[in-house]
């Protein structure tokens, strides 16, 4: 049996969930995020002890029902806390004379090309960069969005193992390799 499908969602008091059989609603402070699931999933809301619940049931026991349980209740959970908290992914950028900046809510990376590198937010995602122009945080109601553009941030410069220089996830670690002769 799944632990994390079998685990209730609890809603705050100040987001709204709507459920319309397959198709779930949910609004909050932040935002509002909207999905369809698979009809083979049963949502439900339920109160407990003055509490809104959502849970998730499957209909049988098979592998496939059993993947699906717990990856609805976890895309549920991550649409609860998105309009709640929001997501953020944030990212360093190394190497001489590489920076980004934000301009006109776009974000610009000068990382070593002949040109600048553009990005242009989708709705409900905002760019920051701190003063140095070293670290760029993506945040948003999405998760998946959110880390979908980050990685799209760090393919434009990927970290290279010798020298370290590039556009890397703020908590990864890079293998560096010795350089010729084995320093």
């Amino acid at each position: 049996m799944s632990r994390i499908g079998k685990k209730p969602i609890e809603v705050p008091a100040n987001v709204q969930v709507d459920i319309d059989g397959a198709q779930v609603r949910v609004k909050g402070p932040r935002g509002q995020l909207e999905r369809s699931f698979s009809p083979e999933m049963t949502i439900s809301m339920q109160a407990r002890d003055g509490r809104s619940l959502v849970l998730v049931e499957r209909p049988t026991d098979q592998p496939r029902h059993r993947a699906l349980h717990g990856l609805t209740r976890a895309l549920l959970a991550n649409m609860v806390t998105g309009v709640l908290d929001g997501f953020r992914r944030s990212l360093t950028i190394e190497g001489t004379g590489y920076r980004a900046e934000v301009q006109g809510g776009s974000l610009v990376l000068l990382v070593g090309y002949s040109h600048p590198v553009r990005f242009e937010p989708p709705a409900d995602i905002a760019f920051a960069v701190d003063r140095s122009g070293r670290v760029v945080t993506v945040e948003g109601v999405d998760k998946e969005l959110v880390g979908e553009l980050a990685a799209r941030i760090r393919r434009v410069r990927p970290p290279e193992p010798y020298l370290g220089k590039g556009i890397r996830y703020s908590d990864e670690r890079i293998r560096r390799k010795a350089g010729k002769a084995g320093r």
